[in-house]
């Protein structure tokens, strides 16, 4: 497992830890509506699945925003921001930054995504939460970036994130071969 630290303090990670080469594990979480959808798997686009403490924070809601704003909305790519907040705080949250390109899935009804992916806090002041992270996936399903962000009160490295999506997608084949 990756070592994570908050505040310069050790953390432990729970779960399955996920690589660059596997199959991205398929897990359902709650929209800001409450209904449910999928991420993870193949469905024939890049996904950009990036999971946060609490959008109530500030680096969490920096990051959000900046997703909106530099990577959501491109031709072939999604991205889902997964937090432990409930659905209602995340749809006021979208609704007061104006976020419209970014999908909000809570996974506070059993952590399935935490547990799956391996960011799941097991213990800190944040225990039950998750640990900043992200994984891109291309369209069949494989993870073709992961960065376990080191400390969680830091940014993740968006040049690195938008990186992997253009090399990897740069033919436009779907192949995840470039």
């Amino acid at each position: 497992m990756a070592n994570v630290t908050l505040g310069g303090n050790p953390v432990t990670l729970e779960g399955n830890e996920i690589n660059v080469g596997q199959v991205a594990p398929e897990v359902e979480v709650v929209g800001k509506d409450l209904s449910t959808f999928k991420v993870g798997g193949a469905n024939g686009k890049f996904q950009i699945l990036l999971t946060v403490p609490s959008l109530d924070t500030g680096v969490c809601a920096t990051e959000t925003r900046k997703f909106n704003e530099k990577m959501a909305g491109k031709n072939g790519v999604s991205v889902s921001v997964i937090s432990m907040d409930l659905p209602f705080a995340m749809g006021r949250f979208c609704a007061t930054e104006g976020i419209e390109n970014v999908q909000t899935g809570s996974d506070f009804r059993a952590a399935k995504f935490g547990k799956a992916y391996g960011v799941l806090l097991k213990d800190s002041a944040l225990e039950g939460l998750l640990a900043r992270a992200v994984f891109v996936v291309n369209g069949d399903g494989i993870v073709i970036y992961k960065e376990i962000v080191s400390e969680i009160k830091t940014e993740p490295n968006y040049d690195a994130i938008s990186a992997a999506v253009q090399s990897h997608g740069g033919c436009g084949c779907g192949c995840g071969m470039h």
